[in-house]
């Protein structure tokens, strides 16, 4: 357990790049840092990986609409004053150079990705491309303009074939199982390579299956709604019998907000000789947010029944490829350096999903 000494929380109404703010972590995020007072410029390609009516729906909440919208211009919001909106990709060097030269961020949290295990035994040139080689721009701009933080976003995906429960950042991750799980801890390599160099202070976050209002569509939160609603068969992996540590977004945004105000520092009692993987003696620091609670998929889907008061058509299949049997987040460290850990129940995430879903579909149960 570490003993260096929990950091004091205060909170500092900065200006700060959300990149992949049209997602479903990222404008959760950006909302939540307008309404609290910072100033935040938000970018994404907005890619057709999944149904981009959602997408420019979480743009329309951050009042910059679709017809606004042309690739490398920035836009004001028509809702928030202190929020702007960018279409560029992260693979565009010159651009995304220029606006960080323009824009003078203080800090930095990336979660644009390309996002999908399973998408990623399908086209694995897609996340050499977004997640290495714009992770790779997105350090480098932050070291040329002295960026005070940069927080972004792993994945649960990287504990592979692990099956030590509790997951644990203490632990090595060396054995992923799909290339998103490898570009994920690509991204800790290359951010711990960056914090040693150049004394850039940068925190991973490992989510674990995040879910809520606003969700991606490919997420099965997403698609068992879906279907249960259509009274159509759902596929359910491995007889439904996986575990996930559900995550409900609220939660999710709360812990990335935390860390973000607190750049990592070094840890003053690292040890070579038994190197922590968490932290450094560089300013480098790995969390996991998860729930810490895992829920088998048949429970999952149970509480999508009871909210929808219909019966779901279940195609029970065996585990997939790049699939791991359970997930479990140890959130000691968030606990003991934050005071924080997620608590969201299960079912109240649901019915508020689901309640957002119908509305947004217009859908009538």
């Amino acid at each position: 357990m570490r003993i260096f000494v929990r950091l004091i929380l205060i909170k500092l109404f900065v200006k700060i790049l959300v990149t992949g703010a049209a997602g479903f972590i990222g404008f959760h995020l950006s909302k939540s840092l307008i309404n609290r007072g910072d100033e935040v410029v938000g970018l994404d390609v907005i890619n057709d990986y999944y149904d981009v009516r959602v997408k420019y729906g979480r743009l329309s909440e951050l009042g910059v609409e679709e017809k606004q919208i042309t690739y490398n211009q920035l836009i004001k919001s028509k809702k928030y004053s202190s929020f702007s909106f960018v279409k560029l990709s992260l693979e565009d060097t010159e651009n995304l150079e220029k606006l960080f030269e323009q824009e003078n961020f203080d800090k930095v949290i990336n979660l644009a990705a390309q996002a999908g295990v399973r998408y990623s035994l399908i086209n694995p040139r897609a996340y050499v491309q977004s997640n290495i080689m714009g992770f790779l721009n997105i350090l480098e701009n932050c070291k040329k303009f002295n960026i005070k933080h940069l927080t972004y976003a792993s994945s649960s995906s990287v504990y592979g074939l692990n099956e030590h429960q509790p997951f644990s950042t203490h632990e090595a991750v060396n054995h992923p199982i799909s290339l998103y799980a490898a570009s994920k801890k690509s991204n800790e390599l290359m951010a711990h390579a960056y914090s040693y160099l150049f004394n850039l202070p940068t925190t991973g976050l490992r989510f674990f299956t995040v879910y809520g209002p606003w969700g991606r569509p490919d997420m099965a939160l997403f698609l068992f709604t879906k279907a249960i609603l259509e009274g159509k068969p759902m596929d359910v992996y491995n007889y439904g019998k996986m575990q996930r540590d559900f995550t409900y977004i609220d939660d999710i945004v709360k812990g990335v907000i935390l860390v973000n105000d607190n750049p990592a520092k070094p840890n003053p009692d690292w040890n070579p000789q038994q190197p922590d993987p968490a932290t450094s003696k560089a300013p480098y620091m790995i969390y996991n947010i998860g729930n810490n609670s895992p829920v088998k998929l048949l429970d999952y889907i149970e509480a999508i029944e009871k909210k929808l008061g219909k019966q779901a058509v279940k195609n029970l299949l065996p585990l997939q490829p790049g699939d791991v049997l359970i997930t479990c987040a140890d959130v000691q460290d968030l606990a003991n350096d934050f005071n924080y850990k997620p608590n969201t129940p299960v079912q109240e995430g649901i019915d508020k999903f689901i309640e957002w879903y119908l509305n947004f579909f217009n859908v009538i149960v």
